[in-house]
């Protein structure tokens, strides 16, 4: 097992263990690796110091992954978690189902998924409500 300190695109840094040096190789070159904070993807290796063993004590701040690293993450991800259990995701389709909805000829629901800008900008100009996330969409496994 070797553990790696990690950054996304987005700046955010956590550690993540992994089987292997190449086990970490093989996950990062399909693009399997994910933030644990945003969910977005460009994680990289992040710079970090030789652990060495010996009879020094452990660290005592290192926080559990599962822990934000400060109050704004924590409150993203709870608003993340928020938006994704009490909504819709429609994917690619966003602006269709977002049109369909606001002309009343698809049930009306809370969704959410991609759009373009000119997607996003045809629908604000239809007087459809759109709002952007402040956070990646989900990654999607093929």
């Amino acid at each position: 097992m070797i553990k790696y300190a990690l950054r996304c695109a987005n700046g955010h840094a956590f550690d993540s263990w992994f089987a292997s040096a190449s086990a970490y190789d093989s996950l990062a070159e399909t693009g399997r690796l994910t933030c644990a904070v945003c969910g977005g993807g460009g994680v990289e290796k992040a710079m970090m110091a030789p652990r060495l063993a010996g009879g020094e004590a452990e660290e005592t701040d290192a926080r559990p992954l599962a822990r934000s690293a400060t109050p704004a993450e924590g409150a993203l991800a709870e608003f993340r978690r928020h938006v994704e259990a009490n909504t819709e995701d429609v994917g690619r389709r966003f602006a269709t189902e977002a049109r369909a909805i606001h002309e009343g000829t698809a049930p009306e629901r809370a969704i959410r998924g991609q759009a373009s800008g000119a997607e996003a900008r045809a629908l604000v100009g239809e007087g459809v409500p759109v709002l952007p996330l402040p956070f990646p969409p989900e990654r999607q496994v093929n």
